[in-house]
């Protein structure tokens, strides 16, 4: 299937890894996420503690696609090669996976903690940067 996904849209002319497309969902907002999280814990704003549950929920529903766009560029660029780099990504993606997911349960109850929520804020960024950190470094060296 990923190689008729890839000839398809090689024969449109689109050449280019899909992975790297749909990142732009979860990753920014897990930013968004973290950057209102923290506005939210600093300024002790209860609106942008919802702005902060919302940017997961979305980061959340990003993942889906984005790991399986992650999945079939593997298996056509790189022939689906073990590499360590792939490895960690894999490790933090369901890491970043397993967090979301806890957050958008946790995170919906009124009686969480500004501490909790902080917690995965922090969490989650760093999941996130690390999995930046591994792709970029997968692509360029």
């Amino acid at each position: 299937m990923t190689e008729f996904v890839f000839k398809v849209l090689t024969s449109i002319g689109f050449n280019h890894p899909l992975h790297p497309i749909a990142t732009h969902i979860p990753m920014g907002m897990v930013m968004g996420m973290f950057l209102f999280g923290m506005a939210s814990y600093f300024f002790k704003n209860p609106e942008l503690v919802k702005t902060a549950y919302h940017c997961a929920i979305l980061a959340f529903i990003g993942m889906f696609p984005t790991i399986l766009f992650g999945y079939m560029d593997w298996q056509h660029f790189y022939s689906g090669q073990w590499l360590l780099l792939i490895k960690i990504k894999i490790g933090l993606a369901c890491v970043l996976m397993v967090l979301l997911a806890a957050f958008v349960v946790i995170g919906r109850k009124e009686s969480t903690t500004p501490i909790s929520r902080l917690i995965f804020y922090i969490f989650c960024m760093m999941t996130a940067t690390g999995l930046g950190y591994c792709g970029g470094t997968l692509v360029y060296g």
